[in-house]
């Protein structure tokens, strides 16, 4: 493609809005243009990424046995009201009504559709295993789009689902999926880890994402570093404590195991009751009150660790977990946030849970129940005799490993751009989705659900690759493998060598982009460095007189001179290298999932 015919609007400035690296260099590469809050044009060069990705997804879900369809975006209501999701499912389903008054939504996830596919035309056993995908727009009506395509409310996204005659064969075909992830995201040249994960809305019993490693990434992760297993921080395992997690201090109130009230006017938040009292934050107890099913429950933990809500909701067995109001703490305890304590006479009937961690605490503080005022001294065993104890707390880097004992937690920011389900027959069972076993009897598929943010693997790929020039692509996702600059458009011995290697270089298949227009080599440079195709063949009268082209990598810090005479071979031989070097990576063992 030569420049000059391209639509590529680059810009100097960074939209006001960008707050993160790939929102800033898409839209200031000329990749994509917001047209509302979340929603975007893909232009040329973006679009060329887009396919490049699906591509790949196609390759690799192909190879693994899928098959590709197409459903449809808008989806009748009644599928999930089937489903029971259209009661559950938030403000972030987008719904609405046709010309008739029926209700349809626009689809954020498919696997009302896949059901009502595969119930019309398959009956026995004889017909599974089944493994369908789609790639298609979806539509979240997400309440503060940002990020540009890290969270938008229109995305692309990769979707499949599989069907099968058994939880062993079921389980047989998530493994199958993960595996293809994990060489998707290899070939995408992407740094990542596939860590255990909640199923959250989607639903179902077993469940991992694939995050890729960045700093901007907005979900936090735990590794350890001596054996494979890595989760999300709400579904990690947290080891069983080997001593209570509160003890005595040296000094003062810290040193207290008496309980006894003081007065603490004004405060309110774990730092400034510690100030106040001068303790460290870790003898105080967090309380905090949560509404779940409509009851309250009173949590306890740690003062310097994060309450996990996820794990709060399994322990309860709770459908519906959500941090109480105020006024609702109020009902309930009798005083207002910041003195809330679980020692003494509470309003109502409110249960009442500790992490794992202050089995055995003695000499806390905690709140008194009391406007102004905090317990000193408080022991968990002696004054909270119905307390129930289980992992409530956010694993953390440094915490021992459960897994294997030996190891420890490393943490990580990471970006989600994959998500394998396990379903069993959360949507076949009440959806009436099923087939006629050998023996005649009828059972309900057992499903898996299987997804990939095509859209969102892009904009990761840019914050895991980029630096202070622009975009660094890895090679199979890049727009173009090599781009030609011609430093003196007006010199016929530059044009024409410049045309000779781009007419050379289509030729042996190779991508390529011709900046032919009539700007200064700087600003040309410039333009490269921030669009980020990874080779880059500078064509200039100086180097030509001597029969030479300079070449340089994206990320290298200086170009090196190559002979015109073999440069199509010598690019085209590079370029093949680069591509093996990703499909060497994907070929390399891959663990199970953990």
């Amino acid at each position: 493609m030569r420049l000059s015919a391209a639509f590529l609007p680059t810009l100097k400035e960074s939209p006001a809005d960008a707050q993160v690296v790939s929102h800033v260099l898409l839209a200031r590469g000329g990749y994509i243009r917001q047209v509302a809050a979340g929603v975007y044009n893909f232009l040329p060069l973006g679009w060329r990424v887009v396919r490049k990705i699906e591509e790949i997804v196609r390759q690799e879900m192909d190879r693994a046995g899928a098959q590709e369809v197409l459903m449809p975006a808008a989806v009748p209501a009644k599928l999930w009201q089937e489903s029971g999701r259209w009661e559950q499912y938030g403000p972030e389903l987008l719904r609405f009504k046709d010309r008739k008054g029926a209700e349809f939504c626009i689809g954020p996830t498919h696997e009302e559709v896949i059901v009502e596919m595969v119930r019309r035309d398959t009956s026995s056993y004889r017909d599974l295993p089944l493994n369908l995908y789609q790639i298609q727009a979806k539509f979240r009506d997400e309440m503060r789009p940002r990020a540009g395509l890290m969270r938008g409310r229109e995305f692309i996204m990769k979707d499949a689902y599989s069907f099968d005659v058994s939880d062993e064969r079921a389980l047989a075909a998530y493994d199958a999926m993960y595996a293809a992830y994990a060489r998707i995201f290899r070939r995408c040249g992407l740094d990542f880890r596939a860590v255990e994960a909640d199923t959250g809305a989607i639903g179902g019993s077993r469940s991992h994402e694939f995050q890729v490693l960045a700093e901007s990434g907005e979900d936090a992760i735990v590794a350890c570093d001596r054996c494979t297993y890595a989760a999300n921080v709400e579904q990690a395992e947290v080891a069983a404590p080997t001593a209570p997690g509160i003890v005595p201090g040296a000094a003062g109130h810290a040193a207290t195991t008496e309980r006894a009230q003081v007065a603490t006017p004004g405060k309110k938040s774990i730092e400034d009751v510690a100030a106040f009292l001068g303790v460290p934050q870790t003898q105080l107890i967090k309380a905090l009150v949560y509404m779940a099913d409509g009851k309250p429950v009173l949590a306890l933990v740690r003062g310097d660790r994060g309450l996990n809500e996820v794990a709060l909701k399994k322990a309860l067995g709770a459908k519906h977990v959500y941090l109480a109001r105020d006024v609702e703490v109020v009902d309930a305890i009798g005083v207002a946030p910041g003195f809330v304590g679980p020692v003494g006479p509470l309003r109502g009937e409110v249960a009442v849970w500790a992490d794992a961690e202050l089995r055995g605490a003695r000499g806390a503080v905690c709140g008194a129940n009391a406007a102004d005022a905090h317990l000193v001294g408080v022991d968990v065993e002696r004054d909270l005799p119905g307390v129930r104890f289980a992992p409530l707390r956010f694993a953390e880097p440094g915490d021992r490993c459960p897994r294997c004992g030996e190891g420890t937690y490393r943490g990580f920011k990471g970006i989600e751009v994959g998500h394998v389900f396990f379903l069993g027959t959360k949507y076949s069972a009440p959806m009436q989705c099923d087939f006629v076993d050998e023996q005649g009897a009828t059972k309900p598929m057992v499903m898996g659900c299987y997804g990939i943010g095509i859209t969102r693997v892009a904009a990761a790929a840019i914050e895991q690759n980029h630096d202070a020039g622009g975009i660094c692509w890895p090679i199979s996702i890049a727009p173009y493998e090599v781009e030609i600059v011609a430093l003196q458009a007006g010199d016929v011995a530059v044009m024409a060598a410049a045309q000779a290697l781009y007419d050379g270089l289509r030729a042996r298949g190779v991508e390529v982009l011709f900046d032919d227009r009539d700007e200064r080599p700087g600003a040309k440079f410039k333009d490269a460095d921030l669009i980020g195709v990874p080779l880059r063949v500078a064509v200039g009268a100086r180097s030509l007189k001597d029969g030479k082209l300079e070449l340089k990598a994206r990320r290298d810090a200086q170009p090196t001179l190559i002979a015109v005479d073999g440069a199509v071979e010598l690019l085209a031989a590079r370029v093949a290298e680069e591509h093996q070097k990703l499909r060497d990576a994907a070929d390399a063992p891959w663990g199970s999932p953990s």
